[in-house]
C-alpha cells in the first residue's frame, strides 16, 4: 500500500505492491510472502481483482454486494462478492464490450452492449437472449419505469428496446449525426443524450417528444481555447436539476437545467475528452477523469481538491456509494483501487480500512534524527571536542555520538578551514585530467594500486606475448569497467604496510621488494620527465605555479640531460657488494675483490689472458626485465680429446670386416600365405 498526500489529502493506493502469478503453488506463494517485503506489506482488497489484459468498464450493483467488471482479452465479464472478497464467476462473449447495465439489485440480469452491434442479455445461469440494432452502439440507460431500453450510436435515432413486451419500440428521431453518451434522470426520469456536435437533447419519456436543446459547445466553452467544435463525450445527472457534461477538449461543465449557461467550467489542461463523472454530495465536490489523470475539485467554486495521476491509462471510473473507495478500469491488467478518507468512511466489507489508516497516521511521528549527525569518537578528536564527551551535547549511540548539526558544521569550520579550498583544487585537478585523457601521451600505469595492475599486465603479457594487446589494459589492468575506479579512486588504495597486508602476505621475497623499489625510482624520474611535456590549463590572468615562461626551456634540457644519464647508469649498474671467491688447494675460501669492480661480469671473462672463455647471451621483455646467460668454451685439451676419439672411431671403421658377403646371394622376396605351410 503506498501513500500518497496531494494538496494536503491523504490517498491510499490499495492496489499497489507485487502481484503473484496464479501458477505458482501455495508453498511458493508463502515462501515469497515471507522473504519479500513488498509481498508482505501489499493489501490484497479483492482477490483476483484483474483482467489478463485491460478493464474497459467497472459498475457496483445497486445492493452494494457485487462489482461487475468487464475486460479483454478474451472479451469477459466478471463479477466480485464483496462478502467473500473474492471472484464469484466470470464469463467470457463472443465480442468487445462496449457498454453493460446491470438490470437488477444484484447480478441475476444484465445487458451488455457489444462492438459488433449485438445487444446482449443475461441471467443468474448465462446468456439468456440476444438481438441486434441497426447501427453500432455507443451507450445505454435503462428506464426502469417503462422497462424501456435506450440505446445510442453512430447513428440519429435512439433505439428503444421495451423489455416487458420483448420487442422494439419506435425510435427517437433527434437532429445528430451520432450521439456518444446517455443518461436518465433519477428524479424525474428525463433523458438526456449527447452528440458528436456538442449539443444535448432531452426528451419526455411519457410523451416521447424533445423538451429542450442545449449547444454546450457555443455557449459554455471558450472560442478561443479550443480550434474544432468540441463533442459530448460524458454526461451525469447529479439531481433534478442540476447535470454535469464533458467534452472532447477536456473542459467540464457544471449546468442547472432553468439555464443555458453553465454554472461552472472547469478545464484539466490536458485536451484530453473527460470520460467519466462522478459526485459525492457529503463534500459537495465532483470527480472527472480522462485518460491521463482523476481530478477532484467544488462544485461550485471549482477549486482543486486532490487529483490522481496513474501510470497507465484510465478508461471508467466508478465511486463506491457514500464512502471514499474509487475503482479505476485501466489499460493495464490490475484494476485500480484507492481510498481517500477525506471524501467519506470506507465501506461495510472493508472496515478495516478506516481501522488501518488511523494506525498509519499515529505512527507518522516527525525523525527525531533529522537535525543531527551522527560521528564517531575518532571525528569527534579531528574536531576538537573531546571534552564534551558525557555531555548534553553529544547523545551517545551505538559506537558514536549523535551531535546537533548546527554545531557539528561550526566545528567543522574552525577546525577544516581551508577544507572548500582544497575541494575546489582537487575539482579543478579532476577536470584537468579529464581534458588531458582525450590528449595522445604516452602510456604509463596508473597512479592507484600501481603493484596489483603490474602483476596484472605482466599475467596478460605472459598469457597473450603481445605487449601492444595489453595497452588497453593501462588504466583498467582488469579490462572491466566495473573495476575502473579500482585504479582511479584514492579511497581504493591497498596499504601494504598495514598489519592486515602483512598478515595475508607474510612472505614478500627480496626481488620484489628490489623491484619495486627500482620501480618507484624510475616512475619517478619518469614523471619528472613527462611533466615537461604536459600543458597544465590556467585561468586567463593568473600564471602557473609550477612552471614559468622564462626558463620553461632551461628547464627542460636540463630535466632530459639527466634522465638520459640516469638511463646510463641504470643499464650499467651492478651491486657494489659483489664478491667473488677463489678455491685454492688445502686453503679456505677467501673473497677477492675484482681491480675494476665496475667492469660488466663479461669484460672481466674476456680480460683474463683467455684462461677461460665463453658465450655471453642477454634476454630480456618489453618492460626492462634483463637475463644474461654464459656458458663456458671447451678447452684445448678437450678439444684434442675429442679429435683423437673421432680419428679412432675413423680407423676401427676401415679394419672392420663386413657381413654384406655372406647375404651375396639371390635375394627372396617375402612369402605370403597360400593355403598350406610354407618351410
Amino acid at each position: 500500500m503506498q501513500v500518497s498526500q496531494p494538496n494536503n489529502v491523504k490517498i491510499y493506493n490499495l492496489s499497489a505492491g507485487k502481484s503473484l502469478p496464479e501458477w505458482l503453488s501455495e508453498r511458493k506463494r508463502r515462501t515469497l510472502q515471507k522473504n519479500d517485503i513488498d509481498i508482505r506489506r501489499r493489501i490484497e482488497l479483492i482477490q483476483d481483482f484483474e483482467m489478463p489484459t485491460a478493464s474497459t468498464n467497472i459498475q457496483v450493483s445497486a445492493d452494494n454486494q457485487y462489482v461487475m467488471a468487464t475486460g479483454v482479452y478474451k472479451p469477459r465479464v466478471r463479477c466480485y462478492d464483496t462478502t467473500q472478497l473474492s471472484l464469484k464467476f466470470e464469463r467470457c462473449l463472443d465480442s468487445d464490450i462496449v457498454k453493460f447495465c446491470i438490470l437488477s439489485e444484484d447480478y441475476s440480469k444484465m445487458v451488455f452492449l457489444n462492438s459488433d452491434r449485438y445487444v446482449e442479455f443475461h441471467a443468474q445461469y448465462g446468456r439468456y437472449y440476444r438481438t441486434r440494432i441497426p447501427k453500432f452502439g455507443r451507450d445505454l440507460a435503462y428506464h426502469y419505469p417503462s422497462c424501456d431500453l435506450y440505446m445510442v450510436g453512430a447513428g440519429s435515432e435512439v433505439y428503444r428496446l421495451n423489455l416487458e413486451q420483448g420487442k422494439f419500440l419506435n425510435p427517437l428521431q433527434t437532429d445528430a449525426l451520432g450521439m456518444n453518451v446517455c443518461d436518465l434522470n433519477p428524479v424525474h426520469q428525463l433523458f438526456a443524450a449527447g452528440t458528436t456536435e456538442g449539443r444535448i437533447e432531452c426528451w419526455d419519456p411519457r410523451s416521447r417528444s424533445r423538451v429542450g436543446l442545449l449547444d454546450v459547445a457555443l455557449s459554455g466553452i471558450p472560442q478561443e481555447s479550443v480550434d474544432q467544435v468540441p463533442a459530448v463525450t460524458a454526461l451525469r445527472f447529479r439531481d433534478g436539476l442540476t447535470m454535469g457534461v464533458g467534452t472532447s477538449t477536456g473542459h467540464v461543465l457544471m449546468y442547472d437545467l432553468r439555464s443555458s449557461q453553465p454554472l461552472l467550467v472547469k478545464d484539466h489542461q490536458y485536451g484530453l475528452p473527460i470520460n467519466s463523472l462522478a459526485y459525492q454530495d457529503q463534500l459537495g465536490v465532483v470527480l472527472s477523469t480522462d485518460s491521463k489523470i482523476l481530478k477532484i475539485w467544488d462544485r461550485e467554486t471549482g477549486k482543486p481538491f486532490t487529483s490522481i495521476e496513474p501510470q497507465t491509462n484510465i478508461n471508467d471510473l466508478c465511486v463506491f456509494p457514500d464512502s471514499g473507495l474509487l475503482f479505476m478500469a485501466t489499460e493495464s491488467p490490475k484494476m485500480l483501487v484507492y481510498y481517500i478518507p477525506t471524501l467519506g468512511p470506507a465501506p461495510r466489507w472493508c472496515s478495516f480500512l478506516d481501522n488501518l489508516t488511523e494506525e498509519l497516521e499515529e505512527d507518522e511521528q516527525p525523525t527525531v534524527y533529522d537535525d543531527y549527525k551522527f560521528v564517531t569518537k575518532e571525528d569527534i578528536e579531528g574536531l576538537g571536542l573531546s571534552h564534551l564527551m558525557s555531555t548534553n551535547l553529544l547523545r551517545a549511540y551505538m559506537h558514536g555520538f549523535f551531535m546537533d548539526m548546527r554545531l557539528y558544521q561550526k566545528a567543522k569550520t574552525i577546525a577544516e578551514p581551508f577544507a572548500y579550498e582544497e575541494y575546489r583544487k582537487k575539482r579543478i585537478q579532476e577536470k584537468i585530467e579529464e581534458e588531458r585523457a582525450n590528449r595522445v601521451r604516452l602510456k604509463k600505469l596508473p597512479k592507484v594500486n600501481r603493484s596489483l595492475a603490474e602483476k596484472l599486465l605482466d599475467h596478460e603479457v605472459s598469457k597473450k606475448q603481445n605487449a601492444q594487446v595489453c595497452l588497453q589494459f593501462f588504466y583498467n589492468p582488469i579490462g572491466d569497467d566495473r573495476f575502473a575506479a579500482l585504479f582511479k579512486n584514492p579511497d581504493f588504495q591497498v596499504d601494504e604496510e598495514s598489519e592486515e597486508f602483512r598478515l595475508l602476505h607474510p612472505v614478500l621475497s627480496k626481488h620484489d621488494k628490489g623491484k619495486q623499489k627500482r620501480r618507484k625510482e624510475a616512475e619517478k624520474a619518469q614523471e619528472k620527465m613527462f611533466s615537461q611535456f604536459d600543458e597544465v590549463e590556467e585561468p586567463e590572468g593568473k600564471p602557473s605555479d609550477d612552471e614559468s615562461s622564462s626558463d620553461d626551456e632551461h628547464t627542460w634540457r636540463e630535466e632530459q640531460r639527466k634522465q638520459l644519464k640516469t638511463k646510463k647508469k641504470e643499464k650499467q649498474m651492478v651491486p657494489n657488494k659483489l664478491k667473488f671467491y677463489e678455491l685454492k688447494g688445502g686453503e679456505e675460501y677467501r673473497g677477492a675483490r675484482t681491480q675494476n669492480a665496475n667492469a660488466s661480469l663479461g669484460e672481466r671473462i674476456k680480460g683474463q689472458n683467455g684462461s677461460i672463455a665463453g658465450i655471453i647471451k642477454q634476454t630480456g621483455s618489453t618492460f626492462g626485465e634483463m637475463e644474461m646467460t654464459f656458458s663456458l668454451k671447451k678447452t684445448e685439451e678437450e678439444s684434442q680429446r675429442q679429435q683423437e676419439s673421432r680419428e679412432h672411431r675413423q680407423e676401427r671403421k676401415k679394419l672392420r670386416r663386413s657381413a654384406g658377403k655372406l647375404m651375396a646371394g639371390e635375394k627372396k622376396g617375402p612369402v605370403y600365405w597360400r593355403g598350406k605351410k610354407v618351410r
